[in-house]
């Protein structure tokens, strides 16, 4: 699959720039395009604001910024769109006859493989297609405010989209670092199908005099664990956007209950805000209405979406997360409140949509009221199979946690490797991970919460079952395929290293930062790495925690091809033909005259080990050296504990077998999460501060 390079925003307002603005961040070729001069410099004056601003908060150098800068071209005129666009993403005023005017223009200026796209948060996608003379290569996409910031996506096939058009736009968006949702063509999509009618109830609930504003506001961020309530969110985002919403969901769905309120419909006529500084305290009869009200209709309208076929249930919550910025997803926080009791709002919000005779379009789905008479919390799925002529893949689907492994993940994963393994008819297994990332690691706060709670042998449980999985992959008699395309740390990376093969693009970033959080890795990073690349290798990359790009983790042997991301398919194709490595362990890099490879084994011999794990620098070397002193500082801030014992672990790989360092590795659990040092420094991670060891 030719991934997209080349990318044309059309409309160059605060959507438009901020989605060209993200695209030449991520190394597209960007043009941004309006009808007037004057449009397209006010679309560049809005990028270079939000990059100067980055510059002050040292997130891009000045080079980085000039470099972004670089890849957006201006271009006047839709017409004169490139022909050799591969992707035109329209983001032009919320008007299906103004958009199809563009789509028009686009037909002809565009070649006959550029795809289309229309970033709407409303509009019939079925319908835009139609008006455009390529319906198979035409895609709604929903990019959250601000789409340089907010993660998530909502991709809307057409019923005529091809699947290589869905599939590109996906990769495309997923190389933005986009969580992305693929939902049917439904008013709202998925977020904002039960977003507005949500903003819009608090109108109502205002109305009906149940609260004020900053009450309702106070109740609404209790519930719903958020830093701004609807009328503040109503407020950051302009009052007439959600009247606009309510308004079409209220036609289109034919349900009178989600029409604007009159007091919001008021407020947009006399162009004023809501007045939300009042006091906010409240009765509890009052959380209890406000609360039940607002979750009634959030939960009766999930289950809609699920019902409809819209999304899953996991996407559902995966939007609500991510878009919204909610700590818990429509249907993890049913499983909070109580399934039973959930249902019993959601009812409550029917009886309000009803008219006089009973009737209303808006009802309750089948499956919601049987979940709810056996009160059973709702299950979710984190793990997904595909399975295509012998190749079957396996992919971690939690992106909007970085795809980290808890104990729920680590479950299924188990039982998809292990259903894998059982099928005869798969020759080949592929991990792969949704979003940016492969594999983010584990899941910290599980940690954390365990030690707190004296319960350390939970973190045992945890970690042997891991090992489980693993090695059911490592001693698989299929092919087994790490698709490293992305960001994997810690336990990501020990996931992709018991695979046969670890396949990366320039986006490929590895890392082991147990030791700076007061830990070892725990899932075979103590053994594998060294076992592949050799014992002084190792040493630099678990002690010393560096951060590996692509090539470095291509020389060192931790990638075992590093491809373009068009190759990668192929390249996977060429791995299964090929079969399982005739040395799967060389115990050696690939490239012995690289420079970082070199270095790492010269600094991190057996002679220097003892000074720089007593924290010195040895002889001969200069620490004022910018690479000395870098991996000095590394050292420094690393657990003392974890160090030493990560460093034995390692150097046991030169007398044991994999199964012996395994087991060795497993051993020390106990040891080093019972010290305070694994504590302070998980600790440290969580609450976003440098963490300050005692070597206790």
């Amino acid at each position: 699959m030719q991934p997209i390079q080349r990318v044309a925003i059309v409309g160059a307002g605060n959507m438009g720039s901020g989605i060209a603005q993200k695209s030449a961040q991520e190394e597209f070729d960007v043009q941004m395009v309006d009808r007037e001069q004057q449009w397209v410099d006010r679309g560049q004056n809005i990028i270079s604001g939000f990059l100067d601003e980055a510059v002050g908060r040292r997130i891009f150098s000045e080079q980085q910024v000039a470099d972004i800068k670089n890849r957006i071209t201006g271009v006047v005129g839709v017409d004169n769109t490139a022909a050799d666009t591969d992707l035109v993403i329209e983001a032009v005023f919320e008007d299906f006859e103004i958009k199809s005017a563009v789509f028009e223009s686009l037909d002809g200026a565009c070649g006959e493989n550029t795809i289309l796209a229309s970033n709407t948060s409303s509009l019939s996608v079925n319908a835009l297609a139609e008006a455009t003379g390529r319906p198979d290569r035409f895609v709604g996409l929903h990019f959250f405010y601000h789409p340089a910031k907010n993660r998530l996506v909502e991709v809307i096939p057409a019923e005529s989209t091809s699947q290589q058009t869905i599939d590109r736009v996906v990769q495309y968006c997923k190389m933005l670092g986009k969580v992305v949702i693929v939902c049917g063509d439904r008013p709202g999509f998925v977020v904002n199908r039960f977003f507005v009618p949500w903003l819009n109830e608090a109108c109502l609930l205002l109305e009906e005099g149940h609260g004020t504003a900053a009450q309702i506001d106070a109740v609404a961020r209790k519930a719903f664990r958020i830093g701004l309530g609807p009328f503040g969110l109503m407020n950051l985002t302009g009052p007439p956007i959600a009247l606009h919403s309510t308004d079409y969901l209220a036609e289109q769905l034919i349900t009178p209950r989600y029409c604007g309120a009159a007091n919001l419909r008021e407020l947009v006529g006399e162009n004023r805000m809501w007045e939300i500084d009042e006091e906010e305290s409240y009765t509890e009869n009052q959380y209890e209405e406000i609360s039940r009200r607002l979750y009634g209709v959030v939960f009766g309208v999930a289950t809609q979406i699920v019902a409809e076929g819209v999304c899953s249930i996991e996407d559902v919550d995966r939007g609500a997360k991510v878009g919204l910025r909610w700590a818990r997803g429509p249907f993890e926080l049913m499983n909070r409140v109580g399934v039973k009791n959930s249902y019993e709002m959601a009812k409550d919000y029917l009886a309000l949509c009803q008219d006089d005779e009973g009737n209303s379009n808006w009802i309750l789905p089948d499956f919601f009221a049987v979940q709810a008479s056996k009160n059973m919390a709702w299950d979710f799925s984190y793990v997904d199979t595909q399975i295509s002529d012998g190749i079957a893949t396996i992919t971690i689907n939690r992106p909007e946690a970085m795809n980290a492994l808890n104990e729920t993940v680590i479950q299924q994963l188990g039982l998809a490797v292990a259903a894998i393994n059982d099928n005869d008819a798969v020759h080949t297994m592929v991990l792969d991970g949704a979003g940016k990332a492969f594999i983010a690691g584990a899941d910290v706060k599980f940690f954390v919460d365990k030690i707190r709670s004296d319960s350390i042998e939970d973190i045992v449980e945890f970690t042997s079952n891991g090992h489980k999985v693993l090695n059911a992959i490592e001693n698989s008699t299929k092919t087994t395929i790490a698709l490293t395309t992305g960001l994997a740390l810690g336990g990501g990376l020990e996931l992709a290293l018991c695979c046969d093969y670890r396949i990366g693009t320039r986006r490929t970033q590895f890392r082991f930062p147990e030791t700076s959080i007061g830990i070892y890795p725990g899932l075979g990073g103590s053994q594998r790495p060294a076992r592949i690349s050799g014992i002084p290798l190792a040493r630099w990359a678990v002690l010393g925690g560096n951060f590996m790009s692509a090539q470095v983790a291509y020389d060192i042997g931790l990638l075992t091809h590093l491809v373009d991301l068009a190759d990668v398919d192929g390249v996977a194709q060429a791995c299964s033909r090929d079969g399982k490595p005739v040395e799967k362990y060389p115990g050696k890099p690939n490239f012995e005259e690289s420079t970082v490879v070199k270095f790492a084994t010269d600094f991190y011999s057996d002679a220097n080990l003892p000074t720089l794990l007593s924290g010195g620098c040895p002889d001969g070397y200069d620490s004022a050296d910018k690479t000395i002193s870098r991996q000095l500082k590394n050292l420094k801030y690393t657990a003392p504990i974890a160090l030493s014992m990560a460093s034995e672990l390692i150097d046991i790989t030169a007398t044991t077998t994999l199964a012996e360092g395994l087991d060795s590795e497993l051993s020390k659990l106990t040891d080093i999460f019972s010290t305070r040092d694994a504590l302070e420094g998980l600790s440290a991670l969580i609450e976003g501060r440098r963490a300050t060891y005692t070597n206790s």
